[in-house]
């Protein structure tokens, strides 16, 4: 089995020294917590930041902390404190948190923060770099590590890597605000799989990519540095035998009178055992919407005086990143408003809110979730929030009831649980009123399918279920590798070349010979390309055939002086070498005054788009337009088309950043086809660049050697990266110096 990298900004354990001891122990963490069995049941090497800061330990006690570390399957990754404060303190939750959590107004734009995130990313990579084998799968997790995969795969460019985002990716509005934006997609696109927990998540990206990259995606991959990239949702699970299995051993220590967890929720709950007890724990982060939550109860209070003394909240806020000032800021607020609502509401025997700012052990936090009659789990903005799903396996009775966010990734999956708006605090209110009503074969009955699905769907899977699409990209990528045409290939092609007395050479134009451009009136052919066109022309041996979606006029004028065959509006012209242009086959244009409006609506809601009228087709262009507003028209277009031309004998081609309504059975390989009985040719070559050229590779013989510029998914026996070859390969078989 091949060994499996784990890299995260911080390692699943933590070290610590206390008198001069060196002591490990759990992290605390959704990914430390719910990877830990996975990659222990691996051969695997974790590496992150070991929670101690350099400066306070000594060579040689990082030497013993590097062998403690190893028996935990760990590598340590040091950072200095000004460094952990500019990269983890500073950009990653200062800068990217805030953001990807739709909190534009806390998040800052520093370029010293900025500076040492890249620093800290590059000592990540000379760590891994002085570890990894080539043969290793890298899995790299989070927001910390955006740039990882490229640097990673500059110096390793066959391995295999996966990055995962454990927190939202926001919309391309929100995104874009970032200076550094150009930067982040790029170092995520070295992955060769980039997974979220949910399909929004999958689709921001994915717009981001295409409109600041420029990239072409399928469905869900992207070409991308002449590499597949996939991007999938894979979202995460927990440790569900662990949890479950807790549950039961706690259930029986809490009927004994040492529980700790028993002596707190008594103390919430007060003598009646019929007061209902609802939690909120949480990580004290603004995007978890604590405020919001603990007005919802207050209103709640307000409106429901019958359950005063019936009713207590257990709020659990868990310390977090205490030096940023939007967190002490929030402390206060919390603070405030537990006391106003435990002031105005509570009485001697009665207390509404029991509030802890602590963290707690595994098996208390269990228990915790086991004594609970509801969970109110309401994040403004949350990546996956496995609180919910915790919840809802350590309830072995099967009772009590998830009130979820609908902004949380788990909603996704929890679709049972009573589902608000975080934001609207009457949703709240009567959520909570419902969730007190519901009997309990009702909650049985919910929280069945949850805890099923949760079961089928465990961590272990969704690792493995990561690991498994990671694998299949990689096969996808190497079986388009196998395409490359090679040095030796080049020189093959080159000896039949000349050894051959008869040659057809097909080569298309636009995105082949001639780079595609925004400015399509502006990719005349230059004087490089007419000499290597020219050379080829004057060997009687040669056939040389210009294949275009151009008209048969634009032709003309490029290329007819010379000796050459031309092939116009996708196989609707041909000329040949001596004759005029002509007709694959009559056709008519009737069609085109029912078509032609229905485009021109598509480039008034589409600014930078246009219609290109030929001779027998129309074409609506939309290089000049935004590229994902002209993604979802052209999507739109053919949606529409589709039905009207089903009775029109005609079809719909779509290029690049193009889409062509044309006859039926007019294409590029039914003129060639036209064409090829007329003389045996011992030498073919085709080279193509979209999916309109996929026609002319399917009628050549097996013999030819068929060339696309751009890897994908095509019948061409060979890829190439980039018109740049396309030339090289040509001025080699012209013998152009």
């Amino acid at each position: 089995m091949r060994r499996l990298i784990i890299v995260s900004n911080r390692l699943p354990v933590s070290i610590s020294k206390k008198k001069g001891e060196i002591n490990v122990s759990p992290s605390v963490g959704g990914l430390a917590t719910g990877m830990k069995t996975f990659y222990k049941t691996h051969e695997s090497l974790w590496f992150g930041w070991p929670g101690i800061n350099q400066s306070k330990i000594s060579v040689k006690e990082k030497k013993v902390i590097g062998e403690k570390l190893l028996e935990e399957k760990c590598k340590p990754v040091y950072l200095s404190q000004h460094d952990l404060n500019q990269y983890y303190y500073g950009f990653s939750n200062k800068t990217l948190w805030p953001l990807f959590h739709y909190f534009p107004q806390y998040t800052e734009y520093n370029e010293s923060m900025w500076k040492t995130y890249k620093k800290v990313n590059h000592i990540f990579a000379e760590e891994l770099l002085k570890e990894i084998r080539g043969d290793d799968i890298v899995w790299i997790h989070d927001y910390h590590l955006f740039l990882l995969p490229q640097l990673i795969r500059e110096k390793f460019p066959q391995i295999s890597i996966g990055f995962f985002l454990h927190i939202p990716f926001p919309s391309y509005e929100v995104f874009r605000l970032l200076p550094w934006r150009i930067q982040l997609l790029e170092g995520m696109l070295g992955a060769d799989l980039v997974g979220f927990h949910t399909y929004d998540y999958q689709r921001h990206f994915l717009s981001s990519t295409r409109r600041l990259l420029g990239h072409d995606t399928y469905f869900n991959q992207i070409a991308a540095q002449n590499r597949l990239v996939k991007v999938d949702a894979f979202p995460m699970g927990i440790d569900y035998d662990r949890f479950y299995k807790t549950a039961l051993q706690v259930s029986t220590k809490s009927a004994s009178r040492r529980s700790r967890i028993k002596k707190m929720v008594r103390d919430a709950t007060g003598k009646q055992s019929e007061r209902k007890l609802i939690l909120s724990m949480d990580r004290l982060d603004y995007s978890k919407g604590i405020p919001a939550r603990l007005e919802a109860f207050e209103r709640f209070l307000e409106k429901n005086k019958k359950y005063h003394e019936q009713v207590s909240m257990f709020l659990l806020a868990v310390p977090s990143r205490t030096n940023v000032d939007q967190y002490r800021e929030l402390k206060r607020t919390v603070d405030e408003m537990v006391g106003r609502i435990n002031g105005n509401f509570g009485t001697i025997d009665w207390t509404p809110i029991r509030y802890f700012y602590r963290s707690l052990p595994f098996d208390q936090i269990v228990e915790l979730y086991l004594h609970s009659d509801i969970a109110l789990v309401t994040p403004l903005r949350d990546g996956m929030n496995l609180i919910a799903k915790e919840y809802l396996v350590s309830k072995i009775a099967g009772d009590g009831v998830l009130i979820l966010s609908e902004m949380a990734g788990s909603v996704k999956e929890l679709g049972e649980a009573l589902i608000v708006n975080p934001n609207d605090t009457n949703d709240i209110v009567n959520s909570i009123e419902e969730a007190l009503k519901l009997s309990t074969e009702e909650q049985k009955q919910r929280n069945e399918m949850m805890r099923e699905r949760l079961r089928r769907y465990d961590v272990t899977r969704w690792a493995n279920e990561f690991m498994k699409s990671l694998k299949e990209t990689k096969t996808t990528q190497n079986e388009m590798f196998e395409k490359k045409l090679s040095e030796d290939k080049v020189e093959e092609i080159t000896v039949q070349y000349r050894q051959a007395s008869r040659r057809l050479l097909l080569l298309d134009y636009d995105g082949t010979m001639i780079p595609h451009s925004r400015e399509h009136d502006k990719t005349k052919p230059d004087k490089e390309l007419m000499n290597i066109l020219s050379t080829f022309s004057e060997d009687e041996d040669n056939c040389v055939v210009v294949i275009s979606g151009r008209e048969k006029s634009v032709l003309e004028k490029w290329f007819g002086k010379y000796p050459i065959c031309s092939i116009a509006e996708h196989g609707v012209w041909i000329k040949d070498r001596d004759t005029e242009w002509e007709m694959i086959e009559s056709l008519s244009n009737a069609w085109k005054q029912d078509i032609k409006p229905i485009l021109q609506r598509f480039v008034d809601r589409t600014p930078g788009s246009a219609i290109e009228e030929k001779d027998h087709s129309l074409a609506w262009h939309y290089r000049k337009a935004d590229s994902g507003l002209g993604l979802i028209r052209s999507r739109e277009l053919k949606d529409e088309l589709t039905t009207l031309l089903a009775n029109l004998n005609l079809e719909i081609l779509e290029g690049n950043k193009v889409i062509e309504i044309k006859s039926v059975g007019v294409n590029k390989g039914r003129a060639v086809r036209s064409k090829m009985p007329d003389e045996p040719f011992d030498f073919i070559l085709a080279i193509g660049d979209d999916w309109s050229d996929e026609y002319l590779y399917e009628i050549l013989p097996e013999s030819a050697y068929t060339i696309n510029v751009g890897f994908r998914n095509t019948q061409a026996h060979y890829c190439i990266d980039n018109v740049k070859e396309t030339r090289s390969i040509l001025k080699k078989l012209a013998n152009i110096d």
